[in-house]
């Protein structure tokens, strides 16, 4: 019979409650005794020590073997478990490891076995192994909010221990941690894929002129990857504005005359070249086709140059009508035709959308919308549904006064949709105190509306921006470090200097 010092099974290893030397414990006593964790029996572990060591240790500390109690070492801490508890619940590693008999089966479930001790070695974590050696001596499963959810569920599952055996409060916490973590996770492979260019250079290597083809990707699509790329991305950046400018100023009645307007038709032919150069470049280092036409941004390239050339076929389909058009006006007099081509010159104004391919803002701002549409529309939703009710409201109140704007529902659409918005156009006001005291809800819900979605979306917006800005400043950072321009300056200039013979007087 085994005898040994009774010691209070409690979370702290180290504390030691009693001192009862001399006590001697029944094999029903034992089965039901288990040490929670014992420090002393923390030391450094390994199944390869040599036999002189085994036997010494062997010589000092005579081994003792308890058929009642199975020992398990995790990750170097030694814990003992009672056979008839672990059988409680066979599905588990551990109750297999304690229901078989076959002792390649028991091989099979643990990492190592130390014959000298009677060990099963388990290279796991020992800190969460606790919280399952606490479930198997009370039949519940804690979970505490400091440890990761992934690799408690990840530990637990090697062990067979389904979550079931937890309580309620701790398994709803769990489960909205893990969710909380795979949309973080979620979240950060979509921006990673949003900083990433949509394809990598190693997709080139073994094409027709990969070289080449590579050369112009980088070139284009990776403004850090040299100076002329970033050369090139303010360029495209600077014929934007330019291309927008000029539009704007075609409106200008002064701009109309001849001369002004065949500067205006200089100034976007030469945008047009170098936008359909871009595209073409683009789509030439492109190494798949189908993956190109996909994305979102060069499908605002191609509307940015499709107007241009859509007025020149457009007038030349009028050419057997008028020999020279000599303005817009003429045409439209002339073919309806003219009416399409007004509106194909209007989609030039997508163009500013191409400054979102090489602006922080614009894209971080893109992608939290996307993030975002779910509150996005459900913002919609509430809007629509207070344009509705409200102008039912008023209508239905200010109806029957003489002179009244709101004559039906429909007319009173617009007054509630300025009204949700706290913009206030003042065109269309209620003349009645019941009218007034429903535009007052009209605009107090406004307000409670406008302000519930404003804290997420900016939130998101600023996180976002913050990780797109961190990204662009790294790399940017390494560009100028392969550049050092100013260092190749000063050493230009230390050389004339010294090439100066007056530098040596």
């Amino acid at each position: 019979m085994r005898q040994q010092r009774t010691r209070r099974a409690s979370l702290s290893a180290s504390l030691k409650i009693g001192d009862h030397r001399g006590r001697c414990r029944s094999p029903e006593e034992e089965e039901s005794y288990i040490p929670f964790a014992q420090d002393s029996l923390v030391r450094q572990w390994n199944s390869m020590q040599n036999v002189a060591d085994g036997n010494q240790e062997k010589s000092q500390t005579p081994i003792q073997r308890n058929k009642y109690l199975l020992n398990i070492n995790v990750g170097g801490k030694l814990f003992q478990i009672a056979y008839k508890v672990l059988a409680q619940y066979p599905i588990t590693r551990l109750g297999k490891l304690a229901l078989y008999t076959d002792p390649v089966k028991k091989l099979q479930l643990c990492d190592d076995y130390l014959v000298q001790k009677n060990e099963y070695f388990f290279d796991r974590d020992p800190s969460i192994f606790h919280y399952i050696f606490h479930f198997y001596r009370s039949g519940v499963l804690w979970v505490m909010d400091e440890m990761c959810p992934s690799n408690f569920v990840e530990e637990i599952e090697y062990w067979g221990i389904h979550l079931k055996y937890s309580q309620r409060c701790c398994r709803i916490l769990l489960e909205e941690k893990q969710d909380e973590l795979s949309e973080y996770l979620k979240i950060e492979k979509e921006l990673e894929a949003e900083l990433e260019p949509l394809e990598s250079g190693t997709q080139f290597d073994g094409k027709f002129l990969g070289r080449f083809r590579k050369m112009v990707w980088n070139l284009i699509e990776n403004p850090y990857s040299s100076v002329p790329a970033k050369i090139i991305a303010v360029m495209s950046s600077f014929f934007v504005l330019i291309s927008i400018v000029g539009m704007t100023l075609s409106t200008v009645e002064e701009m109309k005359n001849k001369t002004g307007k065949m500067w205006m038709e200089q100034m976007e032919m030469i945008c047009a070249i170098f936008f359909t150069s871009e595209y073409l470049m683009r789509l030439i280092s492109s190494s798949s086709f189908k993956n190109f036409l996909r994305a979102a941004f060069n499908a605002i390239d191609l509307v940015a140059i499709l107007p241009f050339y859509i007025q020149i076929l457009f007038e030349n389909l009028d050419d057997g009508e008028m020999q020279y058009h000599e303005e817009l006006h003429k045409v439209e007099n002339v073919s309806k035709l003219g009416k399409v081509l007004k509106l194909i010159k209007l989609m030039r104004i997508f163009r500013i959308l191409k400054l979102a391919r090489h602006s922080t803002g614009l894209r971080a701002f893109s992608f939290t919308m996307r993030q975002c549409y779910q509150q996005v529309c459900c913002l919609l939703l509430f809007i629509a549904m207070g344009v509705f009710t409200f102008s039912a409201l008023i209508h239905s109140v200010e109806h029957d006064v003489p002179g009244t704007d709101f004559t039906s529902i429909p007319c009173a659409w617009w007054w509630a949709a300025v009204s949700l918005s706290t913009v206030g156009y003042g065109d269309t006001v209620p003349d009645t105190i019941l009218g007034r005291m429903v535009a007052f809800v009209c605009i107090s819900f406004g307000i409670i509306l406008n302000g519930m979605p404003i804290s997420i979306l900016y939130n998101k917006f600023s996180d976002y921006y913050a990780k797109l800005k961190a990204h662009e400043m790294s790399q940017s950072l390494q560009l100028s470090r392969r550049i050092r321009l100013k260092q190749r300056v000063l050493r230009k200039f230390s050389e004339c200097w010294r090439a100066d013979p007056r530098y040596y007087r």
